[in-house]
This record gives C-alpha cells, structure tokens and sequence, in this order.
C-alpha cells in the first residue's frame, strides 16, 4: 500500500514539473522542439527569420545558426530581405538608409562628351621657307644679322656678290641696247637681238633677282657689282647660317623663314575615341602659358597609322596665331567636343554596374525593392551615359552604393540565374581517395538520401584550401556539401571520420 502511494506521489511531481517547464518556455517565447521538428526564430521588429546565408557568397543555406570552414557565421536573412525568385532584391528600409541608397531618375538629354588629349605647338611645315641662292657667290654684307627676326616679304637679306651674276646683268645690258640700237634693222636681225635679250632676262629671274632689280637694268640702269637677295616670304629667321664675308655655293641652306601666323597643334588621341571625330571640327586648346585664353582651331587632319604601343592615332588641329603668342614647342591642352544633337534617354555613369563583358543597373521597384537590368549602353558624356535598351524615362536607378546591394544581396549569383532559389546542405560519409594538382579531391562516398545518389566515388571542389590540408588520402571522413551552380559540388565542411 505504502508502495503504491509512493509511485502516485513521483508521477504528480514529475508531471508538475513537465507542466511547469513548458509554461516557463511559453512565457518567455521559447518554442520546444520535438524530433524533426524546426525552432522558429523572430528578428528585431517582429520579422520572421527565414534562413541563414553562407557569408562568403556561396549558396549554401542553413535553418539554423553555424559557421563556415574559416569559422565565420552564417548570416541571418529574415523575412523581406530575401532575393525573389524574378531576380529581384529586396533590402529592408534601416540597411537601405544604412548603405547610403540615392537614386535618380533616367531622363532625356543632349550628351556632350568631350575628347580630350596633350598635344604641342608646331610651326605649320606649308609656311616654312629655305634661302638657298642659285649661283655661286659671296655675302658682301648682311641686312638680317639675328636667330629669331621678323621679316617680311620682299624685304632685303643679305648682299650678294657673284661673277656669273655680274656677267649676266651686263649680258642683259648688251642685249638690250643692241635692241634699241635695232629698232631700223631688218625683223630678223631684232628677232635675234630680243631672244639673246629675254634669255638673259630669264636667267636673272632664275636666280631669284628681283623684279624691282631687273626693271632697273631694263631702263637702262648699269649693272651692280652687288645685288640685294630678297625674302622669298615673311615670318621670323629660325634658322641663320650667313656670315659676312663667307662664301656661299649654289643651293647653300642661309637662312630659314618660318610664318608662325598660323601653327599646328598636333596631339594623341586614344584609339577608342577616333570614330566620333570629323574633319573640320571645332577644337579648343588651352596653353599653360596664357590660362585665362582659349583658342579655337579646327580639326585639319587624322593621321592614316596607329602607334601600336599607346594605342593612338596622331592628329593635327591648325590654329590662328595673331600677335605670334603660340610659340612652337609649348605644350597644349586639346579638346573636341563630341556632341549628340538628339535627346537620349541617359542615366549617371555611377548607376552602372560594368563587370567587363555586360553591363547592368539597379532599377528601384519601390523602396527597399531593386531590380538587375542588363542595359545596352550607346554615347557617354563626362557624367552621365546613354541608355540605348532595358531602362525607360521616369525609372529610378541606384546611382550611390549599388555595389554594395550587389555584394549585400550576392546580385551576380542573382544575375546569373543561380540562385533561383536557396541552396541547401546535403551531408555525407565516405573515404577522401586522393587530393587532384588542380585542387579537387576524389571522394568515394555512401548514398547520399538528400539527393537519391548511391555509392560512388567522384570529384568534389574544397570551398578553401584549408579544408584538406590536415587530412590524408584514404581517411574516413564525414563532410557537407552544397550545388554551387549545375554540375559542381563544393564542400564547404568536412571532418575526419572517428574509426
């Protein structure tokens, strides 16, 4: 009886207790959990937690809390901040404003994309003039004595004193006389008089004599034992070689006359930019020397070759030089406006997101909702870009941290259709078989019921190095793994198997 009585007062008290248990779990929100069952979780705010998220950006979930093969934890992704099965993100509205989102409206405008470039002053090769002489002679005295003076056209150089040209004024002389001194004569004999008289004339203007000279000798002027030699053109003296007194053979370079009236401007243009340039362009160059100036040119020239090692083609811009403040040699700034006279739909070069073989933006659905668009992009201006297809007037595109949504929501796994729903773990046992150069390890795994696999061996990609570097081949290991895209399997955990 006493025994009996026992065994009804413990089973009071342990099923008090069990009572007792459970309504201390209730009160402070704990949820028992029963084999196969899952606890549920809620965020800060009352928001449902939906999964935990591989740190790394592989797609590796898990319902509860772990960490990853460098011990770092999975990441919590609570209700509204999943990625949609569309390729949409969706972020809450405190780590929108936390990331620092701004976004601003696609629109029509006038793009105006500037091609800019370094360049130099050069004189214009057309206006550059060589003083060279015909005959043989020597430089009695010189009127233009200096490197770098102005002259002009006509204007005396240097005299001359020459044999030959000595004998031909005096031929001419002869000639022309005797022509006066015919003028009763038969027409033949002043046929034969004129021709031996416009042969010496010829001659003189051969050798560069001028008309003022010859017209002299024509009316009945002696002849000069020195003849001034005239510039053939004005400009400035870049280059002098007569000296007084030298003597000077026919074709002797003496001087060089440069018109910087008008110079050239070449520069470099990168490869990419040739197609938008026209012939006939305006062009603004800017010079160190004068900051607050701006000269206007005008594309004269593109160059038929491409420097291989910068990538360049030359070109050459000509410019007005009044008053001869561009001096050759300086450097200069260039740039061609390349305009689009039509309004585009255009968007701010930041909203794009270029991994180098597409190009996408973030389009705001509405707040705390993004969606990826792969954009075809046409002109680009300094700030902002054409929008050819996959964004319409009026959209609104992150223009400020949209890279770090992507790297936030893993959007190029979102892009890449790879993550059209969240991946999970699938465990197993096996022999870890041999570790490949490439880094792989063949694995000789049990059935895998996750994935209705049997027995087989094959190759599995580590997550990291690390994974492997402690184990040998042929040990017996336990290890998870996961579907990183179709057809690769990564484990992303693996310990040794106890014997």
């Amino acid at each position: 009886m006493k025994t009996a009585t026992f065994a009804v007062v413990a089973l009071a008290v342990a099923i008090a207790a069990g009572v007792g248990y459970w309504a201390g779990g209730q009160q402070h929100g704990v949820a028992i959990v029963g084999s196969g069952e899952t606890a549920t979780a809620a965020a800060p705010g009352g928001k449902k937690l939906l999964y935990y998220r591989n740190p790394m950006g592989l797609p590796d979930t898990s319902p509860t809390p772990k960490k990853d093969s460098m011990g770092m934890d999975y990441i919590a992704v609570y209700e509204g901040e999943e990625d949609t099965g569309s390729g949409e993100v969706k972020i809450s509205t405190a780590r929108v404003q936390k990331l620092g989102v701004r976004v601003e409206a696609a629109s029509f405008r006038e793009l105006s994309r500037p091609i800019r470039a370094a360049g130099r002053v050069e004189i214009d090769e057309r206006r550059v003039h060589t003083v060279a002489p015909k005959f043989e002679g020597w430089i009695e005295s010189l009127h233009v004595s200096a490197t770098g003076q102005p002259v002009g056209r006509g204007q005396p150089l240097f005299e001359a004193y020459s044999p030959e040209l000595v004998s031909a004024q005096r031929e001419y002389q002869v000639a022309a006389q005797g022509l006066l001194a015919l003028k009763d004569a038969s027409p033949e004999a002043r046929e034969a008089m004129r021709r031996l008289a416009d042969a010496a004339l010829v001659r003189l203007r051969n050798w560069d004599i001028s008309a003022e000279q010859i017209e002299r000798l024509a009316q009945g002027g002696e002849a000069r034992r020195t003849l001034s030699f005239r510039a053939p053109a004005g400009g400035v003296v870049l280059e002098k070689k007569a000296v007084a007194g030298m003597r000077f053979m026919p074709g002797e370079m003496l001087y060089q006359i440069a018109d910087i009236g008008s110079v050239w401007v070449p520069a470099d243009v990168f490869e990419r930019d040739i197609g938008a340039l026209k012939l006939g362009q305006p062009v603004q160059v800017a010079i160190n020397a004068y900051p607050d100036k701006v000269f206007t040119g005008k594309l004269a020239y593109i160059y038929p070759t491409l420097n291989a090692a910068t990538r360049t083609v030359p070109i050459r811009v000509e410019l007005a030089n009044p008053g001869g403040l561009l001096k050759p040699a300086m450097y200069a700034s260039v740039e061609v406006g390349v305009g689009n006279t039509a309004r585009v739909v255009a968007v701010p070069l930041s909203a794009v997101i270029d991994s180098g073989t597409r190009q996408t933006v973030l389009v705001q659905k509405e707040e705390g909702r993004f969606e990826p668009r792969a954009v075809k992009l046409g002109l680009r201006g300094d700030d902002y870009v054409e929008v050819k297809e996959g964004v319409k007037e009026g959209e609104q595109v992150v223009v400020a941290a949209n890279f770090l949504i992507d790297s936030e929501s893993n959007l190029k796994a979102a892009l890449g259709g790879m993550k059209e729903k969240p991946s999970v773990s699938h465990h197993a046992i096996g022999t870890l078989d041999s570790i490949e150069s490439d880094g792989s390890v063949m694995v000789t795994h049990e059935p895998v019921a996750s994935l209705n696999w049997p027995k087989m061996t094959m190759a599995f990609a580590p997550a990291n190095a690390a994974l492997v570097a402690n184990i040998k081949p042929g040990a017996p290991i336990h290890f998870e793994f996961v579907e990183r895209k179709p057809g690769e399997w990564v484990i992303t955990k693996i310990d040794k198997k106890a014997k």
